[in-house]
């Protein structure tokens, strides 16, 4: 526990007062811990705050009116695919509650998607954010293909989100089928040797792992766990490619 290492440590640096003062310390500490859950720590808490819930959903919509609009060409499929992905996670009222606020702000302001990243940035996790682009590219796709614009925009959102370029590549070989793309997804190069490939499914099947995006939005947690699913078939596909087990 947390408030004896800092009690420890209290009492070398200043004997019995610094022994209580550490051990007080250490218990707040571990309070805050016990009471925030899963993975998430004190440490995490501090450097990095946390996005709510209705912030995190208006602007996750936000963005998904820049991809929809990126080629001039709003489809019905499109909206319609949104509006039911919202529905499906958020259910019908939250999620009509979610529009109308996206609207009401859309009239009056132009959204921008540098200070929504910004903001996001802020507050989220790495592996959060990759979720983020794994949704937006399936917003795209809605209409059965992803335009180059909707590409070169949800590039320019990945960079905002200070997202690596391997990793916007690995995202977007899910949704874009070229050759050689299993290897694209595991980021790795066709020639590399087994043991590499090994090597590059367990790191990429540990940062897509669904634990690790430690988020409670559904929208979210749906794509890590199709993103998962699809590392996990790259690397299938390659190990019957070269017939190893």
């Amino acid at each position: 526990m947390v408030k004896w290492f800092t009690a420890i440590l209290g009492y070398y640096l200043f004997r019995l007062p610094g022994a209580i003062l550490g051990f007080l310390l250490g218990s707040f500490i571990d309070n805050l811990n016990s009471s925030g859950g899963g993975a998430r720590t004190i440490f995490r808490d501090i450097s990095r705050q946390q996005v709510s819930p209705a912030d995190f959903e208006l602007n996750l919509i936000s963005l998904c009116s820049i991809v929809i609009k990126a080629d001039g060409n709003v489809t019905q499929r499109e909206l319609d695919y949104v509006r039911q992905y919202f529905v499906s996670t958020y259910g019908k009222e939250k999620a009509n509650a979610i529009f109308r606020t996206f609207n009401e702000i859309n009239k009056n302001r132009e959204i921008s998607a540098q200070r929504i990243c910004t903001y996001l940035n802020q507050r989220t996790r790495y592996e959060v954010r990759l979720q983020l682009l794994h949704f937006l590219f399936s917003i795209a796709k809605a209409d059965g293909s992803v335009s180059q614009f909707e590409i070169d925009k949800i590039r320019e959102i990945a960079g905002y989100l200070r997202v690596a370029l391997r990793d916007f590549e690995s995202i977007k070989a899910m949704f874009i089928k070229s050759a050689d793309n299993a290897y694209k997804i595991l980021e790795i190069d066709k020639s590399a040797t087994n043991e590499e490939l090994k090597k590059a499914y367990r790191t990429m099947a540990k940062k897509y792992h669904p634990d690790r995006v430690n988020t409670q939005d559904e929208a979210i947690k749906k794509g890590a766990e199709e993103k998962f699913k699809q590392v996990q078939k790259a690397y299938e596909e390659i190990q019957a490619e070269r017939g190893i087990g």
